[in-house]
Order: C-alpha cells, then sequence, then structure tokens
C-alpha cells in the first residue's frame, strides 16, 4: 500500500523502502519508551511486524509505525515516531488514519495502542480509552522501567 498526500509525502507498507537503521536510531535515541533499545531488537520487531513508513518528498524517511497483527483478530500499534524535523505538519495523525483505514478491510475486533501523551491525535483517529481498563493485564520479561507505556 501507498499513500500519498499533495504536499508529496508518502505512507507505505513497502518494508524494502524502510530505513531500518534510522528507525533504530530514532527509537533507541528519541522515543521515551524505547531508548536504548538494541538493533537487534528493533530488527526483530520489524521482521514481525506490519510496518509502515512515512517518507519525504525526496524519498527520505520521516516516521514510521508497526502494527503486531494476525490481520484477523487483533493489532497492536505500538512504535509510532515522526522525526522532530517533520513534526507540526500533521503526519502522525496521517499516519494513525493511514495504518487505521489500511486495516480497516481486516474488521479486527480491536486495535490497541499505548500513550503517555498523545491521546488527542489518536482520539481524532478513532481511538478512545477501553472501556474497563480493569480487565487488561499485562506482564513483563525484562526489567520495565515505564511499565504501561507505549513500545
Amino acid at each position: 500500500m501507498t499513500m500519498r498526500r499533495q504536499d508529496g509525502y508518502e505512507l507505505s507498507t513497502d518494508p524494502d523502502r524502510l530505513d531500518v537503521g534510522l528507525v533504530h536510531h530514532w527509537l533507541s535515541t528519541d522515543a521515551f519508551w524505547a531508548i536504548g533499545r538494541s538493533r537487534e531488537t528493533v530488527e526483530k520487531a520489524v521482521a514481525g511486524s506490519l510496518n509502515f513508513g512515512v517518507y519525504e518528498p525526496g524519498g527520505r524517511q520521516a516516521g514510521y509505525a508497526r502494527v503486531v497483527t494476525d490481520l484477523a483478530t487483533f493489532g497492536w500499534l505500538c512504535d509510532v515516531y515522526v522525526a522532530p524535523d517533520h513534526r507540526g505538519r500533521g503526519l502522525g495523525t496521517w499516519l494513525a488514519t493511514g495504518v487505521r483505514d489500511h486495516l480497516a478491510p481486516y474488521r479486527l475486533k480491536r486495535l490497541l495502542l499505548s500513550t503517555k501523551d498523545a491521546h488527542g491525535l489518536y482520539a481524532q483517529v478513532g481511538f478512545r480509552p477501553v472501556d474497563d481498563p480493569g480487565r487488561l493485564m499485562m506482564t513483563t520479561f525484562e526489567d520495565d522501567p515505564l511499565p504501561g507505556a507505549a513500545g
């Protein structure tokens, strides 16, 4: 899938377009939920996910998101990131909308995410707080300094 905005930005699910090194840099140095994440972990996460890249008109990657999904019942939207020099242009909302629209034909029962500070952005795309957060549970397999943070 490829979508293009009038200003030339593109959203694509083509895995060959991803700059995994750049995604690793963004996540491991600037995304609070992934600070210090290893390149190997990012590579494994990319390999096991449906990936979305945002590309500036010149083709350089400007944003990223991934969805962990079975494409039948459930998805988890995570690692949503827009490079600092591309923020303020509506790319985050466009990216989240593109993810939602791409997954709509699969009729997943739920698409979940976790956010610390972007509730308004995701609400614009149709996300809402879970009806009964007390029903959700989690476990971790390593020290998690930010329980419940997007990751």
